[in-house]
């Protein structure tokens, strides 16, 4: 039987003594040489419909690609110009799950707490006295059931682990302590952190903050009044090397679902962006339904015309898995929005209602 919303939760999870990183190399790419092995170590991208003509931007790039400068993110169009001989492929995410899946299978055979992250990585937690040992027997292990390279970091905890990884990257074991934080970190740019990207570098850095080192030393109220009360202090720790979250084997489910769509040319005929949104809103109700849980949300999100994205959001009525009265609150968002730009991209969530939440089970209907 399902816990009941009354029931006490389980008690948390104590931390291991080592956390290990698994990260794949160079994941999708990889899936795709597995299916083509004529493309072994020729620059592969891998993004929209494999089309470099048209918008879209790269979900992944082989190393090979990376080394002419392309990466995740970046228009296809943009890629191409990089490197015009490149291989262009379609996103194929059913293979990428179904690979994923038998990674994380070889992960659990270890009888360690696995805590998933994504298609390509994974948390491993143990209590062994060889971290590095269980290491090269899980690198080797995916490789021999999957076919497919992996790096490994170990830390003291999840934070570590996760920048260690770039230290054995490709096909290797990096490691990285508390006793040795500061003599590998401590000069490194906060951006450097796992958790910290180039805006929040920016507001540090506007409170005389670049290092990993100052970060740590820095005055735990004067982070808190320019981050918040609680992002402030937790970026402290972050520059301090700390992180007490145990590895939690709990199956990761989804939130939401969304759907988006880049357009080939740009939309100024906003009864073509309600369409759209209509029938983005379609197959979102389809994701959704084939989970057995209602929307209580809905977001839209728009990409004006050069490159300027918003969003906008409202809560639903009631908890709902009518296709219509989602498609209805989509075109409401739509309708909120700025009618004197073109739109580039448009994007359909629905955020669910949580699993096992008698409660708000019951669909309402338009």
């Amino acid at each position: 039987m399902a816990p009941g919303r009354h029931e006490r939760p389980p008690a948390p999870r104590p931390p291991t003594r080592w956390v290990l990183h698994v990260d794949l190399d160079e994941f999708i790419a990889a899936v795709e040489v597995l299916r083509r092995p004529e493309l072994a170590g020729l620059p592969v991208v891998v993004g929209g419909r494999g089309d470099p003509t048209e918008r879209g931007v790269v979900a992944t790039a082989s190393y090979a690609a990376r080394e002419h400068g392309v990466g995740s993110g970046m228009p296809l169009r943009t890629a191409a110009r990089k490197i015009p001989d490149a291989v262009f492929l379609p996103v194929d995410k059913p293979a990428y799950e179904a690979a994923s899946e038998e990674v994380m299978a070889v992960l659990r055979s270890f009888g360690e707490p696995v805590e998933v992250l994504g298609w390509d990585e994974a948390f491993v937690g143990t209590d062994r006295d060889d971290p590095e040992e269980l290491a090269r027997a899980i690198r080797a292990r995916v490789l021999e059931v999957t076919r497919l390279h992996s790096s490994v970091g170990i830390g003291d905890n999840k934070l570590q682990a996760k920048i260690a990884t770039s230290f054995g990257k490709p096909r290797g074991v990096g490691r990285l302590s508390s006793d040795q934080w500061f003599e590998v970190m401590g000069e490194r740019p906060t951006t450097a952190l796992w958790g910290i990207g180039p805006k929040t570098a920016a507001r540090l850095a506007g409170l005389g903050i670049r290092t990993v080192r100052e970060l740590a030393e820095a005055d735990t109220r004067s982070l808190a009044e320019v981050l918040g009360p609680t992002m402030g202090p937790w970026y402290r720790r972050l520059g301090r090397g700390v992180d007490s979250s145990p590895v939690d084997p709990t199956p990761w489910v989804p939130r939401a679902h969304g759907r988006e769509e880049t357009f080939q040319r740009d939309l100024d005929d906003w009864s073509e962006v309600a369409a759209a949104a209509r029938r983005l809103a379609a197959q979102v109700t389809e994701d959704i339904t084939s989970e057995g849980r209602p929307a209580v949300r809905v977001g839209v999100k728009v990409r004006y015309t050069p490159f300027e994205t918003r969003q906008r959001s409202l809560t639903l009525p009631g908890p709902t898995s009518d296709a219509s009265v989602i498609a209805d609150a989509a075109v409401e968002l739509v309708g909120r929005l700025d009618h004197t730009r073109k739109v580039r991209l448009l994007g359909v969530r629905a955020e669910m209602a949580p699993p096992g939440d008698d409660d708000e089970a019951a669909p309402v209907s338009g």
